[in-house]
């Protein structure tokens, strides 16, 4: 009998017909299989009688059910802290946008709750799409009854120290991969899900998380013994396993419990056999940890190639790196902006420029170079308007002809933020525009490079001023240098901030002659 089932059956009775499961307790040592039922009514002793014939059924042979009714009403008080709760264990980006006064909740058939939020969260609560639902799903365990939740706007005190604390804790809040696990065989338990979650997905608290891969490590241990006070044992330790696992996308080790039922068959798996562990993934501390309660025997379907993850969410605020309001006046002599071609003021550029310790921008190429330096404007409604810039640690010494030619020395940089701090500012940077730069792409491989190593997805249509360049103008080159000089601007070449404000102003002059943009 599965929990749908079960929880059907439960509810032919008068007094529990919005019962709920809340959850099975089992005791290994005594054989004790405790079920904890959540109603909102008024129960009777027959309904109380009916509901422990239904568990004796549901009990596994050999072992002893036994009942607990809690009768919980879901109070709007009570509802508004478990929320919390939630949100504070599970979502705490999402914690630290909502408080107890953020929450609606409006009792009915079915219950709504809503979150009160500023037009800034609002984005991050639309683009977490999965959220609402899963505290809906949440409240379901705890409360009898369906609940539905939605957004609505408030108007929020701005407040910098809580915004930069709020940025600090985002969650990455992205759906697990998943597959269907195939060649299912039962050794400990069959109702149990058949969907294994990705290893390398693994981040989150689950009280029934399935994981399947194969088997690289086995170990038994033994639990301490139990001692009196006086140090004298009292009772051996229990034996238990340990495993690690893989499944192509990560390993994860566990320990397991063995039951005596089906102590030979578990006994019998070896390194090379792909098993199906069900189980929890528990928060100790800092770390999560997975214990295992069923194995099974499965694997992922033939010929499993895992499917790329889901960036992560662009960050809601700003943390290392903010931007700046860019007033440039040379813009208004340098532009006749009243001619500026309509193309660029339908869509936003940031225009870019990198610094690194050398040439390698992929990792087919060798050993990747790094960033040293990050230079962009933002192009809005044809004028520049925006500037992000900032010095990166590249964690490396650099090489005596990049001082020579940057001017960065190693002095510079030693106190400056690591990339895997700034590329998320740089990736809300970018958010929604398109990339513009002097032979483009090989800045735009470094970006992109960093980004994805941190999980962002970095897609941009791109525009390169030495290709525009190329198909209007006459010149000796096209290096960043010579097109600054035929349109009269100065600047501190081979300055990541210097070079994108000039290849900005280089960009608006080409597209105001061409009337048009190229092809991204």
């Amino acid at each position: 009998m599965n929990q749908t089932e079960f929880t059907s059956e439960l509810r032919k009775s008068a007094g529990l017909q919005r019962a709920i499961l809340h959850k099975i307790e089992v005791e290994r040592a005594t054989g004790l299989c405790l079920f904890e039922i959540v109603t909102d009514s008024a129960y009777s002793e027959e309904d109380e009688r009916n509901a422990k014939a239904l568990i004796e059924k549901a009990t596994p042979a050999g072992m002893c059910g036994a009942l607990k009714i809690h009768k919980l009403v879901a109070d709007p008080q009570l509802v508004r802290r478990k929320i919390l709760e939630y949100l504070q264990r599970s979502h705490r980006a999402a914690a630290a946008c909502i408080g107890e006064a953020d929450i609606e909740v409006n009792p009915g058939s079915p219950y709504e709750f809503s979150f009160g939020v500023d037009a800034a969260e609002r984005g991050f609560f639309e683009k977490n799409e999965r959220l609402l639902p899963a505290v809906s799903a949440m409240l379901e365990r705890n409360f009898c009854g369906t609940f539905t939740g939605k957004l609505v706007d408030k108007e929020k005190e701005s407040d910098e120290a809580a915004l930069e604390e709020e940025a600090e804790e985002q969650f990455d809040y992205r759906p697990a991969r998943t597959f269907l696990v195939d060649g299912f065989q039962s050794i400990d338990e069959p109702n149990v899900p058949k969907n294994a979650t990705y290893i390398a997905d693994c981040d989150f608290t689950s009280e029934s998380l399935t994981i399947c891969g194969t088997v690289t490590y086995i170990q038994e241990r033994q639990t301490k013994p139990k001692t009196d006070e006086s140090g004298k044992q009292i009772k051996d330790g229990k034996p238990y396993l340990r495993f690690t696992i893989n499944d192509g996308t990560g390993a994860m080790t566990f320990s397991y419990f063995i039951r005596k039922k089906t102590e030979e068959k578990i006994r019998a798996i070896k390194e090379g056999d792909s098993i199906v562990c069900t189980g929890e993934n528990e928060l100790f501390g800092e770390r999560l940890s997975f214990t295992c309660r069923y194995i099974n025997l499965g694997q992922a379907p033939e010929g499993f190639v895992p499917e790329k993850r889901e960036g992560k969410a662009v960050p809601m605020h700003y943390t290392a790196v903010k931007p700046e309001e860019l007033i440039d006046y040379s813009q208004m002599n340098l532009f006749d902006q009243s001619g500026l071609p309509s193309v660029l003021k339908e869509q936003a550029f940031v225009v870019f420029d990198l610094e690194t310790t050398g040439l390698v921008n992929s990792p087919t190429g060798g050993k990747m170079d790094a960033i040293t330096e990050i230079g962009a404007v933002k192009i809005i409604d044809g004028q520049i308007k925006e500037k992000f810039t900032t010095l990166v640690n590249p964690e490396r010494k650099l090489d005596e002809k990049i001082v020579k030619l940057t001017g960065i020395t190693d002095e510079m940089l030693k106190d400056a933020p690591k990339i895997g701090e700034v590329i998320g500012d740089f990736v809300k940077f970018c958010d929604g525009c398109s990339l513009v730069g002097h032979n483009v792409q090989f800045d735009y491989k470094f970006a992109r490079y960093y980004a994805e190593r941190e999980e962002y997805e970095f897609e941009h249509p791109t525009y390169d001023t030495m290709s525009i360049a190329q198909s209007m103008l006459f010149l000796p080159n096209y290096k960043l240098n010579t097109l600054a000089d035929h349109y009269g601007i100065v600047f501190n070449h081979h300055r990541a901030w210097s070079d994108a404000l000039t290849t900005a102003k280089i960009f608006i002059e080409l597209i105001k002659a061409k009337k048009c943009l190229p092809k991204a």
